[in-house]
């Protein structure tokens, strides 16, 4: 099963000050294992383009959708066997503990 994993920025990191999991190991160890198919941190919000069609007419603004304090900064698709195995792969990677971690499973649309 794929899941995009949605990496975001969080008001309320952890405030544990125990050691913090390396991020190149957790993508080493998630690409060899092939639960990592892909991954990216994202540009700034700043940078951010926002388009809509609304009457047939374009609109196009800068920034984000959404004015939030927590904000997407990068993405890793998964294969996991499962929602649990994901949960898993999630659970190890830093941002658990200073952001937050959306899990979303990806829809077949040929089922």
């Amino acid at each position: 099963m794929k899941y995009m994993m949605f990496v975001c920025s969080d008001t309320e990191p952890d405030t544990d000050t125990g050691d913090m999991p390396d991020i190149e190991k957790w993508v080493a160890e998630n690409d060899s294992r092939g639960r990592r198919l892909d991954g990216s941190v994202l540009g700034p919000t700043s940078a951010a383009t926002t388009v809509r069609v609304r009457n047939g007419r374009l609109l196009v603004s800068d920034g984000p959708f959404a004015e939030t304090k927590e904000v997407i900064v990068g993405y890793d698709l998964l294969d996991c066997a499962d929602l649990d195995e994901a949960i898993e792969v999630a659970r190890a990677h830093p941002m658990a503990r200073n952001g937050r971690l959306e899990l979303r499973p990806l829809v077949d649309l040929d089922d």
